[in-house]
Parts: structure tokens; sequence; C-alpha cells
């Protein structure tokens, strides 16, 4: 984070509180959206963002709440809310996002999810990764009552997993998550390097196929860039199975 703004972490069993100091401007914005993507990667919970004690010198550098908001629409991570006192509810509008007068206003917001919550497990890159993440789909199916989720749900995150394995080699996340009536999936890893999707592959090619098969299965799917690495998610839904 630049000096203008600092960024102070606090994590609770719910959700993170996240308190921004200092001023925001156009330079700091693309910091602050750096950091608040790292948070909402690094846990399943909701991000609260403490903006009492930032000034806002530019209102342009505002639209880096939505746009977090937007990046991270598909992954299977909590709500992101702001705290803003409420004389500054009019600045805060702009935002399009949530705003609480308190991080307890907002922890009263938040209702416990229970066994909607999302789900979680921490790999290591080794082979048997891609069967523990599968266990966790098959669990969170299970949960949610989404049985035909499980076939699909398992063909992406194995393939999710795998590429951590065989490319970027790092420790990672894999979350799950139900939202609107759909399997929302992601890994989280530590490699800056982006999966690379070039379309049909020739049968006569060995490997190759991971990416296809994400597609094929998922209604959406992409990567995000972190500033330490990647969110690579999916989106699965009921419907499409149903037509298959």
């Amino acid at each position: 984070m630049p000096t203008d703004v600092r960024c102070l972490v606090e994590n609770d069993d719910r959700y993170a509180l996240v308190r921004l100091i200092g001023v925001l401007d156009l330079p700091a914005a693309e910091a602050v959206r750096s950091a608040l993507l790292t948070c909402l990667a690094d846990r399943a919970g909701a991000v609260v963002v403490d903006v009492s004690q930032l000034m806002v010198q530019e209102a342009a550098a505002l639209s880096i709440f939505a746009a977090v908001a937007r990046e991270t629409a598909h992954w299977p991570v909590g709500e992101l809310l702001l705290c803003a006192p409420r004389d500054a509810d009019t600045v805060w509008a702009q935002t399009d996002i949530a705003v609480t007068p308190t991080p307890q206003a907002a922890l009263a917001r938040l209702a416990d999810p229970g066994a909607a919550g999302p789900l979680s497990v921490d790999l290591t890159p080794v082979p048997g990764s891609a069967r523990r993440a599968r266990e966790l789909v098959t669990e969170g199916c299970t949960r949610w009552s989404l049985p035909d989720l499980a076939g699909p749900g398992c063909i992406a995150i194995t393939e999710m997993v795998n590429n951590v394995v065989e490319h970027a080699r790092t420790p990672m996340a894999v979350r799950l998550a139900l939202r609107d009536g759909a399997l929302h999936l992601a890994v989280r890893d530590f490699s800056p390097e982006q999966p690379t999707y070039a379309g049909l592959v020739s049968p006569r090619t060995c490997g190759g196929r991971g990416l296809l098969l994400i597609d094929t299965v998922a209604r959406r799917w992409g990567s995000t860039p972190l500033r330490d690495g990647k969110v690579v998610w999916a989106v699965i839904h009921p419907e499409d199975e149903a037509a298959r």
C-alpha cells in the first residue's frame, strides 16, 4: 500500500474487518483494490471495510469499490460491506456497496449462513489434493441438495486443482459456496501465471484439456490476478445440467 492509505486487517470468525486510513485518490485506489481482492481471496466470509478514517480526495476513486464487487461477483466469498459515519452516507452511497454506520451494525446485517455457508480446505500441491477437493464438492452438493452438480463440480475442481499441482506448484485454498441456486467454485494459489484457454484441442494432442473441461461444465469461469497469485473460479448452474 502507498503511504497515502494504510490498510489494517482484523480477522473474526465471521468476517474480516479492513480499516482504511489516509487519503483516497486515483493513485491510491489501485492499491486499495489490490488489498481488498487479496483479503477476499484469503477468506470465505464477508469483508467489512471501515472507511471512517479515509478522506476522499478524488470522487472518481470511489469506483474502485464497485470494481472489486464486480470482480468477485462469481467467487464463493461473503459480502463486501462498508462502514462510514452517517454524515458521510451521501459520499459512500456512490459506491453502490451497502453502507453501515459501524462494524457492529455490519455484523448484525450479516445473517448466520448455517449449513448454507461456504466450505473451504487448504491443500498442498500434491496429486492427492484433487481427490480431497472432489470430496469437498460432493459434501457441499449433498448439504445444499444439489446432487446433479456433484459430477460437473468434481470435474471442474479436479482440473482447477491439478493446474495448481502441475503448473503453479504452490499451496492453494479450495472454496465453494451455494449462491443464488448455483455452485460457485474457486481455487486460490500463489503463482502469477494465468491459465491460457486456446479452445478445442486436437484429438492427437496429449493433455491440454483441463480448461476445455471447465469451459464445458461451467456457465462462467475465469481467473483474477492478485498481487501474490490468482483466483481461478467457475460457476455451475443446475438448469444447465438439466438441459444436457
